[in-house]
């Protein structure tokens, strides 16, 4: 694909600075940039983006320092520059309606304009929405609903009753529905508790590859709206997740946790289960969430503290060495003037 720099900054409504007719043929990072190129930078980079091999930079509106020769001014220069992708993005060619070679189980529902490719298994009773595509080797259980929109990417799996919205992303190997982690001990066996709830994913959710999203033992497991979760999550059994969610790899939020609109996990973060979390909060990589949180909380650390408390622990804690030698030459002074005294 070819633009002007002229046509882009119609496109994403910026600014021309320099050459309209600059030829634009790709979108590349400012470390890889060659002739041709168009990449973005904020404010502290801009500097760094001109003296790369670009033809053009999406610079800040507000930017008032040396300007590139061809730039596009733009309030957002990162969100411009992810609108182009989905221009500049080579097209995937996904074939029409449904493969002879998949699986179509009785009393399905299919939208007409639904794509279902070879190999998918979509059981009995299941329905997919208008427009959705589901890719090869996925299965879709008995009675589970797709909204109109989604896209279900190879070998993931939307198990039996579960409901996943619309406009939704689902990752290689991600599995929706998978059995939650329930059992009763008696006499040193563990006897699994039927766990006959489902999982609801609400419109605008993205689910990373190798997600686990545990059904609830009875009623729903519910990931908000517009919450996207990164690869290798894992979320458990009767959970609530709140609208627009952050939620990065390596995360696993414990059994009946309720989380608020707009929190973001940063990650390898873990929680204990049947805690409420508030609200627009952020907690740092590798935090330990072990009780109920307020809104607008910004945490780090384990168990999870302010962050700012938990930053100066840190910087404390690098000085713990020093002062253990200084305590150990403290000690051998004390026991010498002891010794010099019994003399």
């Amino acid at each position: 694909m070819q633009k002007t720099l002229a046509e882009i900054a119609e496109l994403i409504g910026g600014e021309i600075i320099g050459d309209g007719a600059a030829e634009i043929s790709g979108l590349n990072s400012i470390d890889t940039a060659e002739a041709g190129d168009l990449t973005f930078a904020d404010e502290k980079h801009v500097a760094e983006a001109t003296k790369s091999g670009a033809t053009a930079v999406i610079i800040p509106a507000n930017f008032t320092g040396e300007l590139p020769a061809n730039a596009i001014k733009s309030a957002n220069p990162k969100a411009a520059f992810a609108q182009l992708m989905e221009i500049f993005a080579p097209k995937v060619e996904i074939p029409e309606g449904i493969s002879a070679q998949a699986f179509i189980g009785a009393n399905t529902k299919i939208a007409p304009d639904a794509k279902v490719m070879a190999f998918a298994y979509v059981d009995e009773g299941a329905e997919i929405g208008a427009g959705a595509v589901i890719y090869p080797h996925v299965y879709i259980g008995q009675g589970a609903k797709i909204g109109a929109g989604t896209v279900i990417y190879s070998s993931a799996t939307v198990r039996e009753f579960c409901v996943v919205g619309k406009n939704c992303v689902i990752h290689s190997s991600a599995v929706i529905g998978s059995d939650g982690f329930g059992f009763t001990t008696s006499g040193g066996v563990h006897t699994k508790v039927p766990q006959i709830g489902n999982v609801v994913v609400e419109d605008d959710v993205e689910i990373g590859a190798h997600v686990g999203i545990d059904r609830a033992a009875m009623g729903s497991t519910v990931i908000g709206r517009g919450t996207k979760i990164d690869n290798l999550v894992h979320i458990a059994h009767n959970c609530k997740i709140g609208r627009n969610c952050l939620i990065v790899a390596l995360t696993g939020i414990s059994g009946s946790t309720i989380v608020g609109d707009n929190v973001t996990f940063g990650g390898q973060t873990g929680t204990v289960g049947h805690i409420k979390i508030g609200g627009n909060s952020v907690y740092a990589a590798r935090s330990g969430i072990t009780k109920n949180m307020p809104e607008g909380f910004f945490g780090a650390g384990f168990p999870v503290q302010p962050h700012g408390d938990w930053l100066r622990m840190q910087a404390s804690l690098q000085k713990v060495p020093a002062l253990m030698k200084e305590i150990h030459q403290l000690e051998k002074q004390l026991a010498d003037l002891q010794k010099s005294k019994e003399d």
